[in-house]
């Protein structure tokens, strides 16, 4: 885990939400991205602003309890960020896409998670070193309460084998990492793996 300064999460966050929206992954005003700092506190995206036009004054500092520290309003969905760097202590960043694919996936499956098996880009998740394996992305129900995203998703996330990821249904993807390059390749190799799934079925149909 790398703790970095606010200037250094602010420049590190926008350029982020930049290449999410030019991938697809953030319309409208969707996601929310934050990063672990170098004095406790927490940078997270304030609410309501386009991810591809973020500027450095859209990242703001919160608590470890999510109070703003600086009067600005943090994105509606910090608690799930904050719940996620308290499970994982070697987390520094975490992203939350919302690509169309993902989207998609959380819809069409029925259950509490969806399995990935021998995909290559299963190697570029954290600790794994072969294709040859099952990983099973947590699909937790959306909800208001970001405390019954927590409390239902948190007994997948510890169990033996979990990726640093997970879907909410109807809703989007979170994933996190040491940094924000660990984050980013979290992110991009599920959605990789997800549209995979989608062209595979395409040519079986």
């Amino acid at each position: 885990m790398t703790a970095i300064s606010l200037p250094e999460a602010r420049a590190k966050i926008v350029a982020a939400g930049r290449w999410l929206d030019g991938k697809g992954w953030a319309p409208a005003t969707s996601g929310n991205y934050s990063a672990r700092l170098d004095d406790g506190s927490f940078a997270v995206t304030v609410s309501g602003r386009h991810k591809g036009r973020l500027s450095e004054d859209d990242v703001m500092r919160v608590s470890a309890d999510g109070g703003s520290l600086d009067g600005k309003k943090p994105s509606a969905e910090t608690a799930l960020h904050l719940a996620i760097y308290r499970l994982f202590p070697g987390a520094g960043v975490v992203l939350h896409s919302h690509s169309a694919n993902s989207v998609g996936l959380s819809r069409a499956v029925v259950g509490n998670g969806f399995a990935f098996t021998g995909h290559e880009m299963l190697k570029a998740l954290p600790g794994n070193a072969t294709h040859d394996m099952t990983v099973t992305l947590p699909i937790v129900d959306n909800s208001q309460d970001m405390t019954v995203i927590d409390a239902a998703v948190t007994p997948a996330l510890l169990a033996p084998g979990a990726p640093p990821a997970y879907l909410i249904r109807s809703h989007g993807l979170y994933g996190w990492g040491a940094d924000m390059a660990e984050a980013e390749r979290v992110i991009e190799a599920i959605e990789f793996m997800v549209a995979t799934e989608f062209a595979e079925r395409s040519f079986r149909a």
